[in-house]
């Protein structure tokens, strides 16, 4: 048996923020201690009293860093990596002019390998031990990442685009094609370690009515995987929808009538939804995932997370990658509060943390091993450095309470933050530097 205690600042999420008060749902504990046995958190609480119970366990001492639950991007393009930030304009401009080059690439399997390593790599380097990842066509794209994740022991979700219309030739199947390809890659590694399969179609237009309905069928087949497409992310694209599936009722009902709704199908953006749309996803307990730096860098609009909330809703929070154009959850965090403000809806620190570990993991139903310290999850979790820069330690300076000194962090922070990052108990990487500032006592 393999045991650590981890010390440091510890935040716990006993509550959802959005469900109550958001400065008591998390609670901060300043001289605190993780005690991880064979991967998997046996203890949260008080540094002494771990320590008195536990005195010959061997210690790693973080200092003043916070330790926190791993990220968790519930959304994102692996097959994306190398077109981060490039200028764009709208949606189909950006799938047309780098998205579709771009994965065509991923035919060459010793590509799609490289890719592979060095987008897991930036997942980690930003503190992200869990996301969920779309792969391109090519059942190798999949096999390259999920093989990766294993060795790193992560916690991670992919899937098989299917896609048979409106998009290259090179990039297209057929629903028979994509039913039988994904479903040899559930086999292969839905439950394998850590991992999860999720069925996806791109999104409605690049499937016709055959495909999504074999997608349908196969997530009926295996319902412990997951599944995710996207929904309503630009107006263009819902009249587009429309104009494809006259007989549909809006966007949301071409996948209800297909079988794509419930727990554990994940609707990437969801911006521009009707009255019926928001009952159905409530109904069904769909979850929806907010992708803020894509959304503007896109200009598609900004997610109504007030009233995802106010219906219990699951929602993630995603980068997005590479439409989304930064792989920190942190800057995600910040772009999330700054378009809250805009809609009106100011969020705690604690929303915007929850969202991205526990409210994510939730979200893609891993909610009883990930997202959260407490003892029985995974030990996954990250130490942030919460005076990273000279701009955020000057801030930490005048800190009152533990959310203003993590606040700075989420708005100003970087990979920089990221002291450590482990996935099952493994330090995937280094420990919190010397000299790293803490938070008030």
């Amino acid at each position: 048996m393999k045991t650590a205690l981890h010390l440091g600042q510890t935040l716990e999420m006993r509550a959802n923020p959005f469900e109550g008060d958001p400065a008591t749902a998390l609670c901060h504990t300043r001289l605190g201690g993780v005690l991880v046995t064979d991967g998997r958190i046996a203890a949260v609480g008080a540094a002494d009293a771990l320590c008195a119970a536990h005195p010959t366990v061997p210690r790693i001492d973080h200092g003043a860093g916070l330790i926190l639950p791993g990220f968790v991007d519930a959304h994102a393009h692996a097959a994306q990596t190398a077109i981060l930030a490039r200028w764009s304009a709208r949606l189909t401009d950006w799938l047309s002019s780098h998205t579709f080059p771009e994965e065509m690439r991923f035919a060459d399997p010793a590509y799609a390998g490289q890719m592979a390593a060095l987008y897991l790599d930036l997942c980690l380097d930003h503190g992200t031990t869990t996301a969920a990842s779309f792969c391109t066509i090519h059942p190798e794209s999949v096999r390259a990442l999920m093989a990766r994740a294993e060795v790193l022991g992560l916690s991670w979700v992919a899937g098989r685009v299917m896609m048979d219309r409106n998009a290259p030739a090179a990039l297209t199947d057929s629903a028979e094609t994509a039913y039988d390809e994904s479903a040899a890659l559930i086999a292969e590694w839905q439950g394998r370690g850590r991992l999860t399969y999720a069925i996806t179609p791109r999104f409605a237009p690049t499937s016709s009515p055959a495909q999504l309905e074999a997608a349908g069928a196969l997530w009926a087949a295996h319902p412990g995987c997951l599944m995710q497409t996207h929904l309503s992310e630009q107006t263009e694209e819902v009249a587009w929808v429309k104009a494809l599936y006259p007989e549909a009722a809006g966007y949301l009902d071409v996948y209800d009538r297909m079988g794509l709704l419930g727990p554990g199908a994940l609707m990437g953006h969801a911006i521009h939804l009707t009255e019926a749309e928001w009952a159905r996803v409530a109904e069904t307990g769909t979850a929806l995932v907010h992708c803020p730096t894509s959304n503007t860098f896109l200009g598609s609009g900004i997610f109504a997370m007030a009233r995802a909330q106010a219906a219990r809703i699951p929602v993630g929070l995603a980068t997005d990658v590479g439409g989304g154009s930064s792989f920190s959850m942190l800057r995600t965090m910040a772009a999330a509060f700054e378009l809250g403000q805009l809609a009106g809806h100011r969020m705690h620190p604690a929303h915007l943390l929850w969202l991205a570990t526990a409210g994510g993991a939730r979200a893609l139903r891993l909610g009883d091993r990930i997202g959260a310290l407490a003892p029985g999850q995974d030990a996954d979790f990250i130490v942030l450095d919460l005076g990273s820069t000279a701009a955020i330690r000057a801030q930490v300076a005048r800190a009152e309470d533990v959310w203003d000194a993590v606040f700075p962090t989420i708005m100003m922070g970087d990979d920089r933050a990221i002291a450590a990052v482990y996935a099952g108990g493994q330090a995937l990487r280094g420990q919190v530097r010397p000299g790293a500032a803490g938070g008030p006592g």
